[in-house]
């Protein structure tokens, strides 16, 4: 990490280690409690310990955040932390022209994609409802917002849409039931993907379709030099093409398409099925080789 940068994190000053932490006992998708801890800090420079789950490759942080913590975290430390990073301002209004680019590309991939027009569309973790208002614009759909930050939330209210405060694990939706859900560059953030998952499969209707995609940690090790610079205090969960595919198995839903970002990011539109149990087998052969694969990309020292 270059002085700069890491002089405007601390600038930040966010006492990551002084933070309520709590142990991750049993990986969220397999249910294991054999774990490899790969690193032991994150691109931020907190000392987070990472592991993979030795049995499926899930990847996780362990000590991580409470949840009370992490909401404090997304209201006032996620934006200035990301921007320290990149050097320059995020925030709900900025951040609004990436999504804008975002949401061109996914509109594109859903018309090729999905068997029919959604009418009504959920966004999880829809932020200001950019993405879900451009599906909205090119479907004619309803759209409503489920986030936890408030001045996201405002955002998406003000350009029509209606929206719900909170965490996709704690949703209290009722009976409703949408024709596309959406889960965009969020799922790394979740504290129970497993669980979530679940929520969302009730909440597609008959016929409709769930849109996942997954930034693939591998990849950004990868593109950053490091295992480190894949880490993030601020994902939770690290996840493979294998393990999303196996959490998807289990909460039944069954992927129809698939596309490729250039910033690693694999989408999946996915259909209601039978839930299943994964190839725990093959997950634990693949599990092997990313272990072996990453243990190479260790920072030193």
């Amino acid at each position: 990490m270059s002085d700069a940068r890491a002089a405007r994190i601390a600038a930040v000053a966010y006492p990551y280690e002084k933070r309520t932490h709590e142990a991750v006992d049993e990986c969220n998708l397999c249910g294991s409690s054999r774990f490899v801890e790969v690193a032991r800090r994150d691109r931020y420079g907190f000392p987070a310990l990472f592991q993979l789950c030795a049995t499926c490759g899930l990847g996780f942080l362990s000590p991580r955040l409470t949840a009370a913590e992490y909401a404090e975290f997304y209201a006032a430390v996620y934006r200035p932390l990301v921007s320290a990073y990149h050097g320059r301002e995020i925030n709900a209004e900025t951040v609004q022209e990436e999504q804008r680019v975002y949401a061109r590309e996914l509109v594109e991939f859903l018309r090729t994609a999905l068997p029919d027009a959604p009418a009504t569309v959920l966004d999880v973790g829809g932020s200001t409802g950019i993405v879900a208002g451009a599906v909205r614009d090119a479907f004619g759909s309803a759209a409503t917002i489920l986030d936890p930050a408030p001045d996201e939330l405002a955002h998406a209210a003000a350009a029509g849409m209606e929206t719900v405060a909170g965490f996709a694990e704690e949703a209290e939706l009722g009976d409703r039931m949408f024709d596309l859900v959406l889960l965009c560059q969020t799922i790394d953030h979740l504290l129970d993907i497993a669980s979530t998952l679940r929520s969302i499969r009730a909440w597609v209707a008959p016929g409709g379709s769930v849109f996942v995609d997954v930034l693939d940690v591998e990849f950004m090790a990868l593109r950053r030099g490091s295992i480190e610079g894949a880490v993030k205090i601020d994902h939770p969960f690290s996840l493979t093409r294998e393990t999303a595919l196996a959490f998807f198995q289990q909460a039944g839903l069954s992927p129809t398409a698939e596309r490729l970002s250039d910033d690693g990011h694999l989408g999946f539109l996915l259909a209601p099925a039978e839930p299943a149990e994964p190839d725990w087998a093959e997950l634990a052969r693949a599990a092997c080789e990313l272990r072996r694969r990453i243990w190479h990309l260790r920072a030193p020292g």
